[in-house]
């Protein structure tokens, strides 16, 4: 569908229309109250065009093994389904199910479209279910996230999981649909043991300041004893032997691109905590969903934190980073703090666009 777009274009074209959205977005912001029929027109439309344009760019990508990450290799092993090949046991058994599932029906561009929306559409499902008429701005800071366009073309099992854990959120008060969410998410991706455990604490325990502590506390035990975690995460088999084999594994391609502990990451991660902080901690912000969310995601980052030195740790980093987007917006869609808020919204979300935008431009260019 996008074969006129080329290749080294993708991704730039996707971050280039984020980029006008983005100052659209503060423009509106600006100018108009948040409520304001005309602002919430523009919302609708730009946020439903934006879920159906951005499902079928990433969904009817053109197949290739230079560009898009793992895509080739997912491209590979559906091809040896529709071939009639034998259902692969190991590792993720709901995935390999459902692949094998899907390619005696569908071509390979049909299974990526679905995968695309399975990975797209509950950001969008989460964003209507807390916020209502203020959808857009939540589903909008996900899309405009730094690891979300790796995720959809790259990592895309761990992004699909991931989004199916965010699905199943939105089923709070229907615990039977919030399992099945969860039990898919795990069958497609081991690793979301990690948050779904995460999530499950704050029932036990729903005050975030402790949480807060604890990942500060983090940082000095991964400088002063990094290899520790490592070696006692990975002998634990965190998931599976593959997922400990992320830990220890040499260096590669397709991981970070400097490794060491990554400040410039952890000042990523930052920006949902220092916003976890100032709303719960210092505006006295109470919400009990809001608090679980926030719980999750400081677990889930100080776990990441401790082990942020191995390689393949982008595999955990974003267990924790899937969820920035609404920790950081929540509080903004649910209670009034300033006397411009809308407009704040409009900053708050080209500073955390920018994140992403100057990381493409000037970090790994």
């Amino acid at each position: 569908m996008f074969s006129f777009v080329p290749l080294e274009s993708y991704y730039p074209l996707y971050i280039n229309i984020c980029l006008l959205l983005v100052i659209f977005t503060l423009f509106h912001t600006w100018v108009l109250k948040m409520d304001n029929h005309v602002n919430l027109v523009f919302t609708n439309i730009a946020g439903g065009g934006l879920l159906l344009f951005i499902t079928l760019y990433i969904g009817q990508r053109e197949i290739s093994g230079i560009y898009f990450g793992d895509t080739i290799n997912y491209a590979r092993a559906y091809q040896k389904y529709a071939l009639g090949g034998e259902l692969n046991e190991e590792g993720d058994l709901g995935w390999n199910i459902f692949m094998k599932f899907i390619a005696s029906y569908a071509s390979i561009s049909t299974f990526f479209t679905i995968i695309a929306f399975l990975y797209i559409f509950p950001l969008y499902k989460i964003s209507v279910t807390y916020f209502n008429q203020y959808w857009y701005y939540a589903f909008i800071m996900f899309l405009v996230s730094f690891s979300f366009w790796t995720y959809g073309v790259n990592g895309i099992r761990n992004g699909t999981a991931c989004s199916l854990f965010l699905w199943g959120l939105c089923y709070e008060r229907k615990k039977v649909v919030m399992a099945l969410f969860f039990f898919l998410a795990i069958s497609f991706h081991k690793t979301l043991l990690l948050p779904i455990i995460a999530y499950l604490v704050t029932y036990i325990y729903n005050n975030p300041k402790f949480f807060f502590y604890g990942w500060v506390l983090c940082i000095p035990l991964s400088l002063v004893a990094g290899g520790f975690w490592i070696n006692l995460f990975s002998s634990l088999g965190f998931g599976d032997d593959r997922l400990s084999g992320y830990l220890t594994s040499a260096p590669a391609d397709g991981t970070f691109s400097n490794t060491g502990f990554r400040w410039d990451f952890l000042f990523h991660s930052a920006f949902a905590v220092f916003a976890g902080w100032y709303f719960v901690l210092k505006r006295k912000f109470q919400d009990t969903t809001y608090n679980k969310l926030l719980i999750t995601y400081l677990i889930c980052n100080g776990f990441w934190i401790l082990v942020i030195t191995a390689n393949f740790s982008n595999r955990f980093a974003y267990l924790s980073w899937f969820m920035m987007a609404i920790v950081i917006i929540y509080p903004l869609l649910k209670k009034q703090f300033f006397a411009n808020q809308h407009f704040i919204i409009g900053k708050i979300l080209s500073i955390y666009f920018s994140f992403t935008y100057l990381m493409f431009y000037l970090y790994y260019n």
